[in-house]
């Protein structure tokens, strides 16, 4: 926010063009004492007022999202669209917004509206994402490619696929804030069981025993180290938010501790 508080999202500030001589109606804030004190009449400096922050909201819906064991993890990722949305507007910057699966679903131009984060949180909340896949390649592509000005990217997912992000963080600053639930991590054991894959809708049937349990948790585990180390080595900030926490203590946390 301008003046005194500060703002989570850090802008690019002022750019110094040129000094000019002192004329009526001016800023004297911004005389130079220096040179005005070598020249014997008044200079003052001249700045370039940098654009505002463009910040990007991309929720990724696809299958797994339709699930969660206190809350649906989708029903989070509305949440965390919506405080985002909300702090973006309220620091004066331009907010746009995405919805992926394999495709683009829809795609918000950026705006100032406070209305457009009702819209974006209603598309979210709304959108049946059950047998729908999540194609990170189109993404990463579809934003490089769509987004011509510098931007701050958040993209919200449960990245169970590990996205290769490193052309656009080159270009753009991306946030990656993954979306879990303590239940499909660690498992507990059912015995014999039947589940749906969201996303293929293919039935997996089973026992799911202690070794059987143990074993895909140890699978999950190995699958985000390695998804850490892709986002550390791209240079991409991240955060994991589970669906009993506390969304807006993590992401103020994330935002304020770079």
């Amino acid at each position: 926010m301008v003046g005194n508080n500060p703002s989570i999202f850090q802008g690019e500030g002022y750019d110094f063009i040129e000094l000019r001589e002192y004329m009526a109606g001016d800023d004297i804030r911004h005389i130079d004492w220096n040179i005005t004190a070598k020249m014997q009449k008044p200079f003052i400096k001249i700045f370039r007022e940098e654009r505002e922050l463009n910040v990007v909201v991309a929720s990724v819906l696809n299958g797994s999202v339709h699930f969660g064991s206190k809350k649906f993890k989708q029903d989070v990722i509305a949440e965390i669209v919506a405080l985002l949305s909300f702090s973006t507007l309220k620091n004066g910057d331009l907010l746009s917004s995405y919805i992926y699966t394999d495709e683009m679903v829809s795609h918000l131009k950026p705006s100032k509206k406070l209305h457009q984060v009702q819209k974006s949180v209603d598309e979210i909340l709304n959108f049946d994402a059950l047998n729908k896949k999540v194609d990170f390649k189109f993404i990463a592509d579809s934003l490089f490619k769509r987004l011509k000005r510098k931007s701050l990217i958040i993209i919200v997912g449960d990245f169970f696929e590990i996205p290769d992000f490193r052309l656009l963080a080159k270009k753009h600053e991306v946030v990656a804030i993954i979306v879990r639930d303590h239940l499909e991590e660690k498992p507990p054991q059912m015995g014999f069981s039947s589940l749906v894959d969201p996303e293929s809708g293919s039935i997996l049937e089973g026992d799911f025993n202690k070794s059987s349990v143990k074993s895909y948790a140890a699978k999950v585990h190995a699958h985000d180290r390695e998804l850490y180390s892709r986002l550390r080595k791209d240079q991409i900030r991240f955060t994991k938010i589970y669906t009993d926490s506390s969304v807006g203590v993590l992401l103020r946390r994330l935002f304020e501790g770079r």
